[in-house]
């Protein structure tokens, strides 16, 4: 075999290899609409889960508090036309107020206009993927909100147990 061919080979099972790697989103059943506002919760959970799992981490399950914390984010977001963690309230008070009151992570994104690009973006920034991949937390919530131009704001808070921060 010419040593071309051979770096042809090496580079195309590397390549192979990195892309086994890489994030997977599946793609939204047939039936899914790209509008936002026409996903189910059945929709969302679906989609969460099978891009966790593409990704080698469990099912969560689907709280209807941390959605309302989310709510509250996503609509702050939108009002203020900002993107942040924190305008004003914290996550913290926010899922608090919400009746939660377990470990919590958050989410943010800002502009995409489907579920599944809002996953993509996260997926690609390390903060935001590790909590949208981690084992510690065992359900989530999420939501949106449009400003009044109709630009998208994102918000998904995961929640879990304390007691999981603490094992190593």
């Amino acid at each position: 075999m010419p040593n071309h061919s051979r770096r042809t080979v090496l580079a195309l099972g590397a390549a192979a290899l990195l892309s086994a790697c890489a994030s997977t989103i599946p793609p939204l059943p047939a039936k899914v609409s790209d509008r936002p506002e026409d996903l189910t919760r059945e929709q969302i959970v679906s989609t969460i889960n099978a891009v966790r799992r593409a990704n080698g981490a469990g099912n969560w399950s689907y709280n209807p508090q941390l959605e309302a914390a989310a709510r509250s984010q996503a609509r702050l977001m939108a009002r203020q036309d900002k993107l942040s963690h924190d305008l004003g309230v914290t996550l913290r008070q926010r899922v608090t107020e919400a009746g939660y009151l377990l470990a919590v992570g958050e989410n943010v994104a800002k502009g995409y206009k489907t579920l599944p690009a809002t996953i993509e973006g996260w997926l690609a920034s390390q903060g935001h993927r590790n909590t949208l991949l981690s084992n510690r937390f065992t359900e989530f919530g999420l939501a949106f909100a449009r400003t009044n131009s109709g630009k998208l704001y994102w918000a998904l808070i995961a929640g879990g147990p304390f007691e999981a921060w603490l094992r190593t």
